[in-house]
């Protein structure tokens, strides 16, 4: 019997991920999840989860979590419009807490949902895995920052298998945030490449091989689609007006190699272009 434990499954990512999880399991494999919400925890029983009410910030609740688990799926995040404090307590501070409450109940492999954001500025070409957090550029605040921190935190507690999944700018099944990307677009030059994307089922698909590969600790793998869309294509795509700006102060800003997991993991974007999502009904 293996038990792997799941955070933040209620958020897009993790209302993504968890059925993808729970319908590879095999004979012996069970999935737990923290929640806060009594109502949420029974609609997660029916999946098939293991529901355990409490919340992430919960030394009690973590505990029961992490009993008997032998895998975390850290998906749990603030980000959108959240104060400052609420970035750092729940993408820096809860996740130092699981991770250590993960080393003292014995649970090792860890995987640990960051953003590619946190690279900072553009470095003249796609960002990779080995470069280092440069803080700055137009999206870097208090979340980046304490995704940041919290990668270093984990990497620095002892005997804790680290996995570490960077997303690039997640959408379909109905998230909306790709739509909202337009508020900041509109007036970019229509030839800027927005930051690179990448489908929730292609999230999934990444995350899952960071939680069963062997051999990995210690690694960070970037997960996005093959190819980054203008804006013009962005805004063409969500029958938005067309972006007015007129200069591109950093082209390679939010873009990133995949050669990592591709080459180590076997991953392929099953909507390797925005393009090929729309075309499939997928957005």
């Amino acid at each position: 019997m293996s038990t792997t434990l799941v955070t933040g499954v209620t958020g897009q990512v993790g209302t993504g991920f968890l059925p993808r999880l729970l319908a590879q399991r095999r004979p012996g494999e069970e999935v737990r999840v923290l929640v806060r919400d009594p109502a949420r925890a029974d609609l997660l029983s029916d999946l098939g989860a293991e529901p355990v009410l409490g919340d992430l910030r919960d030394t009690d609740a973590l505990g029961k979590a992490l009993a008997g688990a032998d895998a975390v799926v850290n998906i749990a995040a603030a980000f959108r419009g959240v104060p400052d404090e609420e970035a750092r307590a729940v993408n820096r501070d809860a996740a130092l807490e699981l991770g250590r409450a993960a080393v003292a109940s014995g649970t090792r492999r860890f995987v640990q949902v960051s953003t590619i954001l946190i690279y900072g500025t553009g470095r003249g070409r796609p960002l990779t895995e080995d470069d280092p957090c440069v803080p700055g550029g137009q999206m870097w605040t208090a979340y980046p920052q304490a995704k940041a921190e919290a990668e270093r935190g984990l990497a620095a507690l002892d005997g804790l298998d680290l996995r570490i999944g960077r997303l690039a700018y997640v959408y379909g099944e109905g998230d909306p945030h790709l739509a909202g990307a337009t508020r900041w677009t509109a007036h970019w030059p229509p030839t800027k490449r927005f930051f690179q994307l990448v489908h929730i089922a292609d999230v999934a698909q990444g995350l899952l091989r960071l939680l069963h590969a062997p051999g990995i600790a210690g690694r960070a793998y970037n997960i996005a689609d093959d190819a980054p869309v203008s804006a013009l294509e962005l805004h063409q795509l969500l029958g938005a007006e067309l972006p007015d700006g007129d200069t591109d102060p950093d082209p390679w800003y939010g873009l990133v190699s995949t050669d990592r997991i591709r080459r180590e993991l076997g991953y392929r974007p099953l909507y390797p272009t925005l393009w090929a999502a729309r075309d499939a009904g997928a957005l």
